[in-house]
């Protein structure tokens, strides 16, 4: 049996917005430790395959991580599948807010070193001794408390379009950036109660058990993340702390948790929450972009990027050579460049 998808993407992505099947969206991990992640990465995609999953799945000596859609008239099948790996019998499924099941093509399970690049090198930490997991009920509760620090371990670019009422948002662009400056800011907090969350609860799990490792003394992580939090204050009638969108990684970039738009468009100013990549292949900057923007700079991130896509192919072959744009300038989320709109040079 092939053990991977041959198919261009193109036809695949055609195919799924043609098909009329139903399909759920929904994502999971597990920090557990895996002896042969080459022959685990095989055995899962068998067993998925067979079952119709798409999606992105990474696996490591400390877990599994997945981000997936499954066919709703298999779904059964899915968790009887699943259910033969014992570590993933109990796991949590978060299921996508916002899903029309179009969110992936095929299924991609990928070998990596870690499940959640932190930077680390030390063989004393345990990541599977975390923090105490809460639901949203003791999640409003320990986060009325005073004394209660609550901290964002997601990217800046996340947060900037939604986040909970008075947390820390840590300016970084990657998880291993955002553990040492979790550590800093709070270095003289130790005895306070932390609250961790992120998008579905893989980074604030690793971030809590990092924290204990350090010598924080009572650390808590939002179990399900904010995936999870949003579907329990919902169905139980809670008060929602939470404001704006959570974005998420896949084709959507974000689902909306209250309707609430917290972020402005970078190129206006506008109220904005829409997440694009700069239209200008070369550049693909992410950052926030209104409509009327997007009609104006048609979907690029200045009149830069804009004018560029309107040459001849040879004469972007050219330029490219020679220019830089703000996705080659800035990294993710770093838009300082994006008002200047400055023209090209094309003569």
């Amino acid at each position: 049996m092939r053990l991977f998808n041959l198919i261009n993407k193109d036809e695949l992505k055609q195919r799924l917005q043609q098909s009329g099947e139903e399909r759920i969206t929904l994502s999971f991990y597990r920090y557990a430790k895996i002896g042969n992640p080459k022959l685990f990465r095989d055995h899962l995609y068998i067993l998925f395959s067979k079952v119709g999953v798409f999606g992105r799945i990474y696996v490591a000596q400390e877990g599994v991580n997945g981000q997936i859609s499954v066919p709703k008239a298999q779904f059964d099948a899915f968790t009887e599948a699943k259910d033969q790996i014992i570590f993933l019998r109990e796991i949590r499924l978060n299921f996508a807010i916002e899903d029309d099941g179009k969110s992936f093509y095929k299924l991609k399970i990928k070998v990596r070193p870690k499940i959640v690049a932190d930077g680390l090198n030390d063989e004393t930490f345990d990541v599977t001794d975390r923090g105490v997991h809460l639901d949203a009920v003791h999640f409003n509760e320990v986060t009325n408390r005073p004394e209660t620090i609550i901290v964002d371990m997601r990217n800046h670019y996340e947060s900037e379009v939604g986040h909970f009422e008075n947390a820390i948002l840590p300016d970084v662009e990657t998880f291993r950036d955002a553990l040492p400056e979790v550590e800093e800011i709070l270095s003289d907090k130790k005895d306070h109660p932390i609250v961790m969350y992120c998008t579905g609860g893989i980074r604030c799990e690793k971030a809590s058990a990092y924290l204990k490792h350090k010598g924080f003394k009572e650390v808590y992580q939002l179990d399900g993340g904010i995936i999870e939090y949003a579907r329990q204050v919902e169905n139980l009638g809670l008060p929602n702390k939470f404001r704006g969108k959570n974005f998420v990684f896949d084709e959507r970039m974000g689902e909306s948790i209250n309707g609430e738009v917290i972020s402005h468009c970078h190129q206006c100013g506008a109220p904005c929450d829409t997440h694009v990549n700069c239209a200008n292949e070369h550049c693909h900057i992410l950052f926030l972009q209104c409509d009327a923007c997007a009609a104006k700079y048609e979907h690029a991130c200045s009149a830069k990027c804009r004018d560029f896509n309107k040459l001849p192919a040879d004469k972007q072959v050219e330029l490219v050579k020679t220019e830089s744009f703000n996705g080659t300038k800035f990294g993710k989320g770093r838009y300082k460049a994006l008002q200047q709109h400055e023209e090209l040079d094309i003569h």
